[in-house]
């Protein structure tokens, strides 16, 4: 499922019930990198509508450099089930459609606020690029929700020599069934926004 994709604030009228967010071993918390996506294992059926995601302060274009832009982002279980295998993750990229584009997400910086420690941690994946996993809960009941506060920027040595498709924001995964294959499925919180020279 493309980060991109429109998630309808409107599609769940029930009142969100906030979830304290808690640390949770990843290997409690992260779904088996073997299992197939269940778009995949469905050969495309698999209809996810579990997730309502909304994301607040991400405007629609950003300066480069060293200035913080905060966000919020909150994804609620709008389903019956009770979702297992939870996991948090955000990202910070660009999308790339031609060959020689480049990925912002190297020439940013990512961060979530972490509430037990009370500080900003940063999310930088093992390739350079900025993003990664956040600590949280394990499950997600229904109508239950996650919120996160992050915050990005993105660094002056960007080369603006394209155009730059950029996206951020927060991302629900849980392992779910399609006839009887265990399987993943996720649901984004997230904005777009086009870099731009101060």
């Amino acid at each position: 499922m493309k980060l991109r994709r429109a998630l309808s604030a409107s599609a769940v009228t029930a009142v969100l019930l906030p979830v304290a967010v808690a640390a949770a071993p990843a290997s409690q918390a992260a779904p088996a990198p073997d299992t197939p996506t269940c778009y995949d294992v469905s050969n495309g059926q698999y209809h996810d509508n579990t997730f309502v995601g909304r994301s607040f302060g991400i405007p629609k274009s950003i300066t480069l450099g060293t200035h913080w832009t905060a966000y919020t982002a909150t994804l609620t279980n709008a389903s019956a089930k009770e979702l297992k295998s939870f996991e948090l993750s955000a990202k910070l990229g660009s999308y790339v459609y031609n060959e020689g584009e480049r990925d912002l997400s190297q020439y940013g910086d990512l961060q979530y606020w972490d509430t037990s420690q009370r500080a900003w941690k940063t999310l930088r994946q093992a390739n350079g690029n900025a993003g990664g996993t956040i600590p949280g809960p394990k499950t997600l009941k229904p109508r239950e929700s996650v919120h996160m506060q992050l915050r990005f920027r993105v660094s002056k040595d960007l080369p603006m020599n394209q155009t730059y498709d950029a996206f951020t924001g927060l991302t629900g995964t849980f392992v779910d069934r399609w006839h009887d294959t265990d399987c993943t499925a996720d649901g984004e919180a997230s904005g777009s926004f086009s870099p731009r020279e101060g």
